[in-house]
């Protein structure tokens, strides 16, 4: 009689590597730096700051951390330094937080999505019909 346990399931799940471990990872590390920003992150610049999204590599040593600025594009450089002075501090909590083997590497990159969807609107509202409103 086969007998099925958690671990042979466990075993199975990874050796499918079937690429989502990245994602889950990522989802997590989005979570929990969005927490660290609300709670704990006192830098001023980083006021303002909206993480949009974040991926990780398929080994899950290096993840790139996408944000918008409410201040838009002027702001984002000034807003990565602020990630840079406090990086320490963020793997630190981040590696105790998500208990993987090794912690990400991260690196902040500005997300011009929302303010190119913010112009994209403009210019549709510019262009409509006046008795459409």
């Amino acid at each position: 009689m086969f007998r099925y346990t958690g671990q042979q399931r466990y075993d199975q799940d990874m050796a499918e590597g079937d690429g989502r471990r990245p994602e889950r990872v990522a989802e997590m590390v989005l979570r929990e730096l969005s927490q660290l920003l609300v709670r704990d992150l006192k830098d001023p610049r980083l006021r303002g700051v909206t993480l949009t999204q974040v991926k990780m590599s398929d080994d899950l040593r290096h993840g790139r951390v996408f944000f918008s600025h409410l201040e838009g594009h002027a702001h984002a450089a000034e807003s990565i330094k602020g990630f840079h002075s406090a990086a320490g501090f963020i793997r630190r909590r981040i590696g105790r937080a998500l208990q993987l083997r090794y912690t990400p590497e991260l690196d902040f990159e500005f997300d011009p999505g929302i303010e190119n969807a913010a112009r994209v609107d403009e210019l549709l509202r510019a262009n409509r019909p006046r008795g459409e409103d």
